[in-house]
């Protein structure tokens, strides 16, 4: 416990500091999260970063996270972020050709669709601060996944009967599931009440226990590739916590849902 405080304190004495300044700082800091996050994923494939297809890899996820200020840099040969997907996935399969399937279809696919998922996640992440009024949306997903965590060890803990999806995450129940929602939902209440969000109370509340339950469903994928490649936790770059999918497995999943909602313009 003692280690988990440290390192949550030192945590935030970085994150917080950055997150409010925003700017170039916050890019940095998204890239950084992402490449650490492609590479716990690699690294539990037992893919290396370092190897053709992980630079590949690497450069897309680089490319998927360009800002929308900044996408006339990597459009300056007629390439849209589209043409780049294209031309990795080419790369690939020619490699799977050289190394005469020593590289499969199957690394090919984890491939592209880990470089999309940590790519999509932190790319809304910074197009979130960028909003108007980007601190608050930036706040408002964070307080609203943390209470729905919160909400769902401690209800889950105390009147936790049925098993949400034993097969992936066995301690997870219906009942903390539930209770997570709900206190999404009152986090969504407080913020119509005391922030200055655009939004109705009515527009709050469906939109806070949406991103509870999305939320939700994006720490069973993250258990679920644990599960499939047997590890505890996808890294230890936070110890006492584990990796940075660890801690933001929730939100690659929120951040781009509330764009697709339109509740962030």
């Amino acid at each position: 416990m003692k280690q988990r405080i440290i390192t949550a304190v030192i945590a935030a004495a970085i994150f917080i500091p950055i997150v409010i300044y925003g700017n170039i700082p916050f890019v940095i800091l998204s890239y950084l999260m992402g490449t650490v996050a492609l590479y716990e994923l690699l690294k539990m494939r037992k893919l290396s970063i370092f190897s053709i297809q992980g630079i590949i890899s690497l450069l897309l996820l680089w490319i998927i996270l360009v800002p929308r200020q900044f996408t006339h840099v990597i459009e300056h040969f007629g390439y849209t972020k589209l043409h780049y997907i294209f031309i990795a996935v080419l790369l690939f399969l020619v490699i799977t050709v050289i190394t005469k399937n020593k590289t499969t279809f199957d690394h090919v696919s984890f491939l592209l669709l880990t470089v999309v998922y940590i790519g999509m996640g932190f790319y809304y992440f910074v197009e979130t601060r960028d909003a108007n009024n980007g601190l608050t949306y930036i706040l408002y997903s964070l307080f609203t996944i943390w209470a729905t965590d919160s909400g769902a060890y401690f209800i889950g803990r105390a009147l936790g009967k049925r098993k949400l999806w034993p097969e992936i995450s066995p301690n997870k129940t219906v009942e903390g599931a539930i209770g997570g929602v709900v206190c999404a939902i009152i986090v969504g209440i407080l913020f119509a009440l005391f922030s200055n969000l655009d939004a109705s109370l009515i527009q709050l509340i469906v939109v806070s226990a949406v991103v509870a339950i999305f939320g939700q469903i994006g720490d069973l994928v993250e258990s679920a590739y644990k599960r499939q490649y047997g590890v505890k936790d996808s890294g230890n770059i936070l110890p006492g916590h584990g990796g940075i999918l660890d801690r933001f497995d929730s939100l690659l999943f929120v951040w781009p849902l509330l764009h697709l909602l339109h509740f962030v313009q």
